[in-house]
């Protein structure tokens, strides 16, 4: 079968991706019967703290013919994942990426937190200007047609009530290869965690593959360049810098220095990897790390940023469903948690039951 035969076969395919269940919807759970969160206070009575535990998963949920036989795993995490919650021992907050199957969306749905956002949908627009267009031709017979057949596969399931939450996929043609066929893009929550003086924000983002996007290097790169561009206007339309702020995602760059080059942040938020090999003595890091540049070998990332009130740093870094007895190997990428340590001035601790506005005053 010649290459282009071979094009057209899976073209043939690709109109039952589009057969994927729909988003679901979000909701919330109630501000006056949410869960606390354990607030200590330091010894001179000036300082509060609590912790946030924060869980980026890309669950591998691409429906057939792009996998196969993904259901059974994606039941195991869901059951996973509920089991943690009644036990009491789950992450806070659970970053999804590839939540395009039913089974998929399933698995999400059915870990039983009690918040979920999601977006963007398959047909949703963008509302931002976009960052440019990606460099070369286009190439019809790599999905790159402007048709999307999935979602943007992203959700933020929370402990704590969402109390506002945007999604913006990244513009038309801000993609390359097989990538495009996902409307991807970028999810935003804002948490209200009683007793806490501000919400905390979250934000996190499936970006354009490498080599699996099946077209040049020079193309995935500016796709990613673009993407990055996109990011970082939709967050700063949508946030609120006084307010504590954390990211996580998979965001395709392993092993390329390009792409971390042109992806660091500039505005004071902070790789947890870099951040944990730096102050080693107070970051407990349970992931076998190689190498002085730990960060280049894995996809899956989070950063973090103070707010005004609230100051953040990550405590603790472990691998979870990473193929260790007990914690299965449930899809082609570890789940990656994170434990931050939250701090604020006492005299600014807010009522055990309260929610923030979307806009803080």
């Amino acid at each position: 079968m010649s290459a282009r035969a071979g094009h057209f076969r899976q073209l043939l395919l690709l109109p039952l991706l589009a057969g994927c269940a729909s988003l679901p919807k979000p909701y919330s759970a109630d501000c006056a019967t949410s869960q606390t969160p354990e607030i200590t206070v330091s010894p001179d009575g000036k300082q509060a703290r609590t912790t946030l535990t924060v869980l980026t998963y890309n669950i591998e949920g691409l429906p057939w013919p792009a996998r196969k036989n993904r259901a059974p795993s994606l039941k195991q995490i869901e059951r996973a994942l509920a089991d943690i919650r009644a036990s009491g021992t789950a992450p806070d907050v659970v970053l999804f990426q590839e939540m395009f199957s039913q089974a998929a969306i399933d698995a999400v749905t059915g870990s039983t937190y009690p918040s979920l956002a999601v977006g963007p949908s398959r047909t949703q627009s963008r509302k931002l200007e976009p960052a440019g267009k990606t460099k070369g031709r286009r190439n019809l017979f790599k999905g790159e047609a402007g048709i999307h057949l999935m979602s943007g596969g992203l959700a933020i399931a929370s402990e704590y009530p969402i109390v506002f939450h945007a999604s913006e996929p990244f513009s038309k043609y801000a993609c390359a290869g097989i990538d495009c066929l996902s409307n991807k893009g970028v999810l935003f929550a804002r948490i209200a965690l009683p007793g806490l003086p501000d919400p905390v924000e979250l934000l996190t983002s499936h970006m354009n593959s490498q080599r699996a996007s099946k077209v040049s290097v020079e193309r995935q790169n500016s796709a990613h360049a673009l993407q990055t561009l996109e990011l970082r206007a939709f967050a700063s339309s949508v946030s609120d810098l006084r307010n504590p702020f954390i990211a996580g995602g998979d965001f395709n760059m392993r092993g390329s220095d390009i792409r971390f080059d042109f992806s660091r942040p500039d505005d004071g938020t902070i790789l947890v990897h870099e951040y944990c090999l730096e102050h080693d003595a107070t970051c407990d890091v349970q992931i076998s790390w190689d190498g002085d540049e730990p960060w280049m070998d894995t996809q899956d990332l989070q950063y973090f940023a103070d707010g005004e009130r609230i100051s953040v740093r990550p405590v603790r870094v472990e691998a979870m469903f990473d193929g260790r007895p007990g914690s299965p190997a449930l899809s082609d990428h570890d789940g990656f948690l994170v434990v931050y340590e939250l701090t604020w001035p006492t005299e600014k601790t807010g009522e055990p039951h309260q929610c923030w506005p979307n806009v803080r005053p």
